[in-house]
């Protein structure tokens, strides 16, 4: 087997939270073309069904925040090679005037909806002893970014590369690999609102020694590389796509 072999899915399922747009999409959209055989679980059902048929994948509605609603997703799509957890939001809110409900959307989605999902469909994959988890974290689980305000968001994903390092201790003697991507600034429905803001823009394209976000295919890649054979020494890893922010 050569080395272009090992990043071949082919014969693989794959799962992938919140691929209806943005980067998630990128990632499904890779996977097909190496491919693997493509489930997109989002909450929009009317994005999700049309991601997944220009796919030829499947959809299924899942709400990730819901513990029943994942539950019930792994139990229906059944054996699943590949799982990545994209699905993520964010509240630039000052910490101080963050209200409760903000708080908890934020760490509802970011970081409950990881570790549902890990457990649900992880539980699978160790029974059946192999499988690739990649969860989306972001640079901003290593840094605290500026100036925008974000405490709920920087906190689920530095929560989220823990759970993915403490995961991947605890599946390694047992055939799951559990890792993360840890993207910068991309240029996705997320960071419309921050990138229209001169302000922040300037700010984020002056600490990032690229002086560009990225498009959301350019973090496609990383998720099939640790989602294939070429990373099976590969767990508990953060993979940083960030353009050199995190290097300053």
């Amino acid at each position: 087997m050569g080395v272009l072999d090992l990043f071949r899915l082919h014969g693989k399922r794959a799962v992938v939270t919140g691929g209806a747009q943005g980067i998630g999409f990128e990632i499904a959209k890779a996977f097909h073309e190496a491919g693997a055989d493509i489930v997109i679980a989002d909450i929009n059902e009317d994005l999700g069904g049309r991601a997944a048929a220009q796919l030829h994948g499947t959809f299924r509605r899942m709400d990730v925040i819901e513990p029943k609603s994942v539950r019930e997703a792994a139990a229906t799509l059944g054996d699943i090679d590949i799982l990545v957890n994209n699905a993520g939001i964010v509240r630039n809110t000052p910490a101080e005037q963050a209200t409760d409900e903000e708080w908890r959307a934020v760490m509802g989605v970011n970081l409950d909806g990881v570790y549902w999902c890990c457990r649900e469909f992880g539980s699978r994959m160790l029974a059946r002893n192999k499988g690739s988890i990649v969860n989306l974290a972001s640079m901003s689980g290593l840094i605290s970014n500026r100036p925008q305000p974000q405490a709920s968001y920087n906190a689920s994903k530095a929560a989220v590369i823990h759970l993915t390092r403490s995961l991947a201790g605890e599946w390694a003697p047992r055939g799951v690999r559990v890792n993360a991507i840890a993207p910068g600034y991309v240029g996705t429905e997320l960071t419309q609102k921050g990138l229209a803001n001169e302000e922040w823009k300037r700010a984020w394209l002056t600490a990032t020694p690229m002086g560009r976000v990225a498009e959301p295919r350019e973090v496609a890649p990383a998720a099939v590389y640790l989602a294939s054979d070429a990373a099976s020494y590969v767990t508990g890893s953060v993979l940083v796509v960030d353009g050199g922010y995190t290097a300053w």
